[in-house]
């Protein structure tokens, strides 16, 4: 299984959020850290918004920071969300795949995916801001000192 490349950035949007709960991180500056494109990185930090995970600040000094309570946000839920309903594999995609009649592969990969996001539900998106990454994470778009 591989994550959407919006899932892998939403991720690291939280981690750097969750490590610098007392800053406020513009759209350019998370850009820069999680080098992604800055178009793409502003969608992410709205679906993240929008699921109560980020609070936006307006303004001359705005920005985003980690919402109270996100650091509690289990890993398994939020992938679960942002991966949406799609599965492993596309059986009904055009052209219909001709097995999906008696075919037990899909229901295998259904219950593989769903292990793959129990096995993420006890993580929290503070868990993955700890030490030692938690270091890593406030070096990430400062210049070295």
């Amino acid at each position: 299984m591989r994550l959407n490349r919006s899932t892998d950035i939403g991720l690291r949007v939280l981690m750097l959020a969750a490590a610098r709960p007392e800053d406020l991180l513009t759209i350019d500056g998370l850009a820069s850290a999680v080098v992604v494109p800055r178009s793409h990185l502003a969608k992410v930090v709205q679906r993240l918004q929008h699921r109560g995970l980020l609070e936006t600040v307006r303004g001359r000094n705005g920005g985003v920071r980690l919402a109270t309570g996100a650091a509690g946000a289990s890993i398994g839920g939020l992938v679960r969300e942002l991966e949406g309903s799609s599965e492993v594999v596309d059986c009904d995609g055009e052209p219909g795949c001709p097995l999906s009649g008696g075919c037990r592969l899909r229901g295998a990969l259904r219950v593989a995916q769903e292990a793959f996001y129990a096995s993420l539900d006890h993580i929290t998106v503070g868990d993955l801001a700890a030490p030692p990454v938690r270091q890593v994470l406030l070096t990430l778009g400062r210049p070295p000192v």
